[in-house]
């Protein structure tokens, strides 16, 4: 396989060190690196930014680009907002309601837990507007097997249709707790 991880994944923030500051005290997530250039490396393009990285844990960095010679930032206004998301592992259920009760304590809107049958999750917006999601597995023995058998079917019939296929319909209307025990 060519890739072997991803090294990081960068978004636009609105003001960098607010951003450093909010993931640190809601996520718990580190500041690892702060980098600063009146120019583009890649292009050689005059911009003037900041570059901040995160330790998003297991070697994962979450990092934000503040590009204050830009226009204000804005979201893809085609694409609903519960779409793009960046979703975080965390280590257990108690974890994921744990996290919960903090971002809700410290003014944090929070939706869920949602149940997924594979993890379940919470979805919550950081202070730039992108929606982040916290999930803990709870994958039972069987449902990977499952939906591997059905994941090429219901992706070639989505391609026919573009109706959602049934193959897996207990993910989410709660069978899946008879049929994987």
């Amino acid at each position: 396989m060519l890739v072997k991880k991803i090294h990081h994944i960068a978004y636009r923030c609105k003001d960098a060190l607010e951003t450093a500051r909010w993931y640190e005290k809601h996520l718990d997530m580190k500041l690892v690196l702060s980098i600063a250039e009146d120019a583009v490396p890649s292009t050689g393009e005059p911009d003037p930014y900041m570059h901040i990285f995160l330790d998003a844990g297991a070697g994962n960095v979450l990092a934000f680009f503040e590009l204050p010679t830009k226009p204000p930032m804005d979201r893809d206004r085609n694409t609903p907002a519960w779409t793009q998301h960046l979703a975080l592992q965390v280590e257990s259920m108690d974890t994921l309601l744990a996290a919960k009760e903090k971002l809700e304590a410290g003014g944090v809107e929070v939706v869920g837990p949602t149940d997924h049958a594979l993890f379940q999750s919470i979805y919550f917006f950081d202070p730039n507007g992108h929606r982040l999601e916290l999930a803990a597995n709870t994958v039972r023995p069987g449902m990977q097997a499952a939906l591997d058998k059905v994941k090429w079917p219901m992706l070639e019939e989505w391609s026919q249709t573009r109706k959602a296929p049934k193959h897996a319909a207990w993910m989410h209307d709660g069978s899946y707790r008879e049929m994987f025990r």
